[in-house]
């Protein structure tokens, strides 16, 4: 049996050796991870377990937000992307909806696909 306390140690190693690219996909991981949460307790009708991992999903994406160089153009369509996911976040924590979720879902998962493939193509090149 694994020990809670052995199990934070190594997710807190993973994190603090990890490349600004893997930190993002695992942003990324964490926001899917916290809406299927999100989804699982709302058809539980566990309204308090949905809203606590909307919440989480909905800290991922301000913090992706916040870590945007706006320096670049393309963080002009990423924070509108980020905007929209996070008001629909908002909504589908309001209304318990599910299929708004589901939406958020494939938005974040195009996101995390789109950032490692593009990470796979920089080390190609590097």
């Amino acid at each position: 049996m694994i020990n809670a306390n052995g199990y934070q140690q190594y997710r807190y190693n993973s994190i603090m050796s990890a490349s600004p690219e893997r930190l993002m996909i695992m942003l990324f991981e964490g926001a899917i991870k916290f809406v299927r949460l999100a989804k699982k307790a709302v058809d539980e009708k566990d309204i308090e377990s949905a809203n606590y991992n909307i919440a989480r999903a909905e800290d991922i994406i301000a913090e992706l937000e916040a870590s945007l160089d706006m320096s670049y153009e393309v963080s002009q369509d990423l924070v509108k992307i980020y905007d929209f996911l996070y008001r629909q976040l908002i909504e589908a924590n309001i209304k318990k909806d599910v299929n708004i979720l589901d939406t958020v879902e494939s938005m974040l998962t195009d996101l995390k696909d789109t950032w490692s493939e593009a990470c796979i193509r920089l080390k190609k090149n590097a």
